[in-house]
């Protein structure tokens, strides 16, 4: 049916895909966190940048100033996150040996 060059590109596609999966399920497991405000609001995401807790400090909360705490919040999370992908991406990139895969990371 494909000649046998074609057998073993479809083989290793498999396993690639396999060991992405691995991986992907391995991240979720995995916690990043960042803070904002000098350490006074901590994110943590998981490896698929999934918000998993927020801790605040007292002092930063000023009835106020909720805007700040608001800047200060989205901060520590967008952090969080960007720490996430980039370590989601270079797990993959081990994988795919630095190719570029729309729509997977």
């Amino acid at each position: 049916m494909f000649p046998k060059n074609m057998n073993e590109i479809m083989r290793q596609a498999q396993k690639m895909q396999e060991r992405m999966n691995k991986i992907q399920e391995e991240l979720q497991n995995r916690e990043i966190s960042a803070t904002a405000g000098g350490g006074m609001v901590e994110a943590t995401v998981n490896g698929k940048g999934s918000i998993l807790a927020l801790k605040l400090e007292k002092d930063v909360v000023d009835p106020d100033d909720i805007n700040m705490l608001c800047d200060l919040i989205v901060a520590a999370v967008a952090e969080a996150q960007r720490q996430s992908g980039q370590m989601m991406e270079q797990e993959m990139s081990a994988i795919t040996g630095g190719l570029k895969m729309p729509g997977i990371f």
